[in-house]
């Protein structure tokens, strides 16, 4: 995908005791700037950072909120904030 911004934070420690924590799989929310989105659905996006992370979803990760930007729509986020 060749990201321009790649931010993930770590929420695992909110979810202890968690049933996906137990079991070891983590929390995360990833923000994921790239061209590479550019025409493609919210749908199709999550499905290309899926497809990258490919078994770690199985494992390591129990839990993932993504927000993927191209770099247009991630400038106009931040004016707005």
């Amino acid at each position: 995908m060749a990201p321009e911004v790649f931010d993930l934070y770590d929420d695992s420690h909110s979810h202890a005791g968690h049933a996906g924590a137990q079991a070891g799989g983590g929390h995360f929310y990833a923000t994921i700037v790239s061209n590479s989105f550019e025409g493609l659905t919210p749908v199709r996006r999550h499905q290309l950072v899926y497809q990258a992370l490919g078994d770690m979803m199985k494992a390591d990760i129990h839990a993932l909120s993504i927000q993927a930007f191209t770099p247009v729509e991630f400038k106009q986020k931040e004016k707005q904030e």
